[in-house]
């Protein structure tokens, strides 16, 4: 399945919640969501109105925690299949799964304005991890890992303005993040309350559990 490229204010439409896919505009009052926030389509204004089936809930659930992450069905499956193996909760163990990918990492840290824009500053190489170049956005950090911006990129013009907003940025609990050197040290590995966005992930795991 292709990455989608069409507008993401659709997105959030179609799944009724705002997703933040494109930052600080999410906040303002050009937000599609809020300016039109029936779902897509021509009918989109009596989607509320249908009686939602138990197979659309999950479904849905599944396609909002994709999009918010960015991520493909392939790679999401992936996920989960590995998630699964793991003693505990399904659900928690997937998202903490996705949480540590390389280009959430980077947006948490407060170094991109979207996970998208995260993700294109990985693939161009921006970003190290203990020291050595990763321009891999699925990448997985581990405890202690440190993921730091490259000394050779403080001279991009768009790096310069997202160094410089750093400052207003909240860093999670789980990463150790020093602002002035834009170092960031996986202090812990995160939690389900590490997540800041209301998934209902057994809807997901019952899903996949068919």
């Amino acid at each position: 399945m292709a990455r989608y490229t069409g507008p993401a204010c659709r997105l959030c439409r179609k799944e009724g919640v705002k997703l933040m896919l494109k930052g600080d505009r999410c906040y303002s009052d050009k937000c599609s969501f809020d300016r039109r926030g029936k779902a897509p389509g021509q009918h989109g204004a009596s989607a509320g109105r249908k009686r939602v089936k138990e197979y659309n809930l999950q479904l849905r659930e599944k396609q909002k925690a994709k999009r918010y992450y960015g991520i493909l069905e392939k790679q999401f499956k992936n996920y989960f299949i590995k998630a699964a193996k793991r003693p505990g909760q399904t659900g928690e163990a997937l998202l903490t799964a996705i949480e540590r990918r390389l280009d959430n990492v980077v947006y948490r840290m407060g170094m991109a304005d979207s996970r998208k824009e995260a993700r294109q500053l990985v693939r161009h190489g921006h970003f190290t991890v203990n020291g050595k170049k990763v321009d891999i956005p699925s990448y997985i950090v581990n405890l202690n890992d440190v993921v730091s911006l490259k000394e050779a990129s403080r001279n991009s013009p768009k790096i310069k303005v997202l160094v410089e907003n750093i400052k207003h940025r909240t860093t999670p609990a789980w990463l150790s993040m020093d602002k002035e050197n834009i170092v960031a040290t996986v202090a812990a590995l995160p939690k389900r309350d590490d997540v800041d966005f209301p998934f209902e992930e057994h809807l997901i795991v019952e899903l996949y559990s068919k």
